[in-house]
């Protein structure tokens, strides 16, 4: 039976509505299957929904379940970041200092700024690191036409979501790309560039997924991002402190903040609520 469950769609790495990446979170999950879950995640025809329930592990605050277009998601960053947003609007209260969320990676920690409200999660491990094979890298060159030559570096950036990541000279050869759908079908693929330095953010991302081998871009990507800034900051090839900016070809302007703190990198940003009601599930 359906019936009335609080809602909330939020905009994360923004403190502007609508220049973000919204995801939308049921705060009560209670009783719903895994299809409706899915069904309604693909009715709502944004990249993530998110769906609440008290926690199973005794030092977690609460418990997400987080799903994508047609498939669910042990982890990813925005969705992780909004939850929280939400959940604390409607007012949960953490434990401790450090609010813990519990989804299918395991217990993720989120830091709250006292000063500006932002949140910040500490970022997993990854699953799969290291350099992609020849195959994938002349792949994704073909899928977002580019020379090969035009990859400098490339990683394995899997923490959760498959994210196959690879690095260019500048910024603005990250903006210049057109990806190919058919070309990049099936694949997660990330791309970062240098700014200049006298630029806001020291980076540029995009994040290109194809389901359904069509070709999608993420406005702001919190697993992605996550995983570059343990790929980088670890490899020298950025400071233990940065800003990236993502989804400046959608009109959007997120802005991720990665931040190592001893042996862990952390990534924040700012969250607003632009929706709270119902939905009927």
């Amino acid at each position: 039976m359906t019936r009335s469950r609080a809602f909330a769609q939020v905009d994360v790495f923004t403190a502007e509505p609508l220049l973000g990446n919204p995801v939308a979170v049921v705060l009560d999950s209670d009783g719903l299957t895994t299809e409706q879950m899915q069904r309604f995640t693909d009715w709502t025809n944004l990249s993530e929904a998110t769906f609440l329930a008290p926690p199973a592990h005794p030092e977690a605050d609460y418990s997400v379940r987080i799903f994508t277009n047609g498939a669910e998601l042990p982890f990813a960053g925005h969705p992780t970041l909004g939850s929280c947003h939400a959940w604390l609007a409607a007012g949960g209260v953490p434990r401790g200092e450090v609010i813990v969320q519990e989804c299918g990676v395991g217990l993720v920690p989120i830091r709250r700024d006292s000063t500006d409200g932002s949140l910040a999660f500490k970022a997993p491990e990854r699953r799969r690191s290291g350099p992609l094979d020849d195959a994938a890298v002349d792949a994704i060159a073909r899928g977002l036409g580019l020379d090969r030559t035009a990859i400098v570096d490339h990683q394995w950036c899997d923490n959760g979501p498959p994210w196959q990541t690879v690095r260019l000279r500048s910024a603005q050869d990250v903006l210049a790309i057109e990806p190919d759908d058919g070309a990049v079908a099936g694949l997660f693929v990330g791309v970062i560039g240098p700014h200049p330095a006298d630029a806001d953010a020291q980076f540029e991302v995009r994040a290109f997924f194809a389901p359904n081998a069509v070709v999608r871009e993420d406005p702001v990507t919190g697993s992605l991002n996550a995983a570059i800034g343990q790929w980088l900051i670890g490899s020298g090839h950025a400071p233990d402190r940065y800003v990236a900016a993502q989804g400046t070809r959608l009109g959007r302007a997120g802005r991720v903040q990665v931040t190592r703190l001893g042996d862990d990198v952390w990534v924040g940003g700012r969250c607003v609520s632009v929706l709270a009601g119902t939905a009927t599930l």
